[in-house]
């Protein structure tokens, strides 16, 4: 039984099952930490596929490399920087006024016969740079303001804002998931955001604007008073930023980035050029290059000390800390997949059954999802899965993106209730239980699948 299970195509693939089948029962049965569930899982994973104990946890009397380290620090010494430094980016822009400054000009700019569409905008604009809750705590305020100057239902102007901060969160760096998935797949952060943003942009509009605009004239979900907030008076020794201040800050990072993927393909190989392209297009480069000039601009000009500025750092980096767990023990796990076997073994059941990488991709995250809740955990572990299978196909730096954004896509669908975002807009947006599930979590299944969608017609293509 013992080296069936550790041997044979169809011991590991049962390994396999049972591993995942533990994994979740502990996340949503037991109520366990995602990241010590990871951890469990992992090392009983090993244990039973046979591996020496010296290659799971290392040995005392010698400094070999184990698996639990090299899980664990292959991938946050590759995304630790670029998280962090982004989510202190998107803390200096939300405390500055940018997100108010960016959707005030949005909805002046397209009156209220178009204020869903302003709305949906502002969420695709600032979700870029700042966190889908953190966005929903900032931005709700505005989205009341334009409920009661449209005197439609609520769900009409906050689907869409929804909806564009979803789409980022999930496809776009610097935001946990896509950049976990884009270390454990080897994808440069320069083709993910390209080929993010070009099926993120479809989807939210399929659904942020489509299906938010057909459902809001059904379902009518009224503005109590309690959640309008008075005007606030104009601070004139400090007015806000200016929206060309704050999109060129939201714009810097992207723009070295894709700056220093694709310099590399124009450029001459040893030129001056090419490696100034590349030192300042390293993502963890460009965002300490706009974390530099956004604490200028928008905080030490401002009036902000230096102490000030550091304690909004340290305030923004709080939540972050989990999310770091999370992905390192994911990628443990998956660790243990390929070194055990077990990944080759799905690889190889896969190529048998022909069912295209992208699909089995898109499917395991959409399980992982539904079962558990958290788009970053259903994302970290279905890479983890896919990567040996991705391995012996040699696919293109597009096709590797096109993987990232179809396992991103399986991990927002069917949001509902063991999801924590789906009590936060429940509860920011007046809806019940019943009123959240037709609206929210329709949304998330609309633009799970015109994601997957848009990626897999583009992968057939490539």
């Amino acid at each position: 039984m013992i080296h069936w299970l550790q041997h044979t195509t169809g011991g590991l693939l049962t390994l396999a099952v049972v591993s995942i089948a533990i994994l979740l029962a502990m996340i949503v049965k037991l109520k366990t930490e995602p990241f010590i569930a990871l951890i469990v899982v992992g090392l009983l994973t090993a244990l039973a596929a046979g591996l020496p104990v010296g290659t799971i946890v290392g040995t005392a009397q010698k400094s070999s490399t184990s698996l639990l380290e090299t899980g664990f620090g292959g991938i946050l010494g590759h995304i630790t920087a670029i998280i962090g430094l982004g989510t202190i980016l998107g803390s200096i822009l939300e405390k500055s006024g940018g997100a108010q400054v960016l959707t005030s000009s949005l909805l002046r700019a397209f009156g209220e016969k178009r204020a869903p569409l302003a709305m949906g905008l502002s969420g695709l604009i600032f979700g870029i740079p700042v966190f889908f809750d953190i966005g929903i705590f900032v931005l709700a305020p505005l989205v009341y303001v334009a409920a009661k100057q449209g005197g439609k239902s609520l769900v009409l102007y906050a689907l869409p804002l929804l909806a564009g901060l979803s789409i980022t969160h999930a496809f776009l760096p610097p935001h946990p998931g896509p950049v976990a998935a884009a270390a454990l797949l080897n994808v440069q952060l320069g083709w993910l955001l390209l080929i993010g943003a070009g099926c993120a942009i479809p989807a939210w509009f399929i659904g942020g604007i489509l299906f938010s605009t057909w459902i809001g004239k059904r379902i009518h979900i009224p503005l109590p008073e309690d959640m309008l907030v008075p005007d606030e008076e104009i601070d004139t020794e400090n007015p806000p930023p200016s929206l060309k201040l704050v999109g060129s800050i939201i714009g810097i990072p992207l723009v070295l980035i894709l700056l220093g993927t694709f310099g590399s393909i124009w450029l001459p190989k040893r030129s001056t050029l090419n490696g100034i392209c590349a030192f300042i297009g390293t993502p963890a480069v460009a965002l300490t290059i706009a974390v530099l000039i956004a604490s200028w601009l928008l905080g030490t000009r401002r009036g902000m000390t230096g102490k000030q500025l550091s304690e909004l750092s340290t305030s923004a980096l709080r939540p972050v800390a989990m999310i770091l767990l999370v992905v390192g023990a994911g990628a443990f796990f998956g660790a243990v997949l390929s070194a055990t076997g077990i990944g080759q073994a799905v690889a190889g059941s896969l190529k048998d059954a022909g069912l295209p990488v992208i699909l089995a991709a898109y499917v395991i995250s959409c399980g992982m999802r539904i079962a558990q809740g958290s788009a970053t955990v259903a994302i970290v572990t279905t890479s983890g899965i896919i990567a040996p299978t991705v391995t012996q196909l040699h696919y293109s730096q597009v096709q590797l993106a096109l993987l990232v954004v179809a396992i991103s896509s399986g991990s927002i669908i069917a949001s509902h209730v063991n999801d924590g975002g789906f009590w936060i807009i429940s509860r920011y947006f007046n809806m019940s239980v019943p009123e959240t599930l037709k609206t929210w979590t329709a949304l998330e299944t609309v633009l799970s699948v015109s994601g997957f969608g848009v990626a897999a017609l583009v992968m057939a293509l490539v």
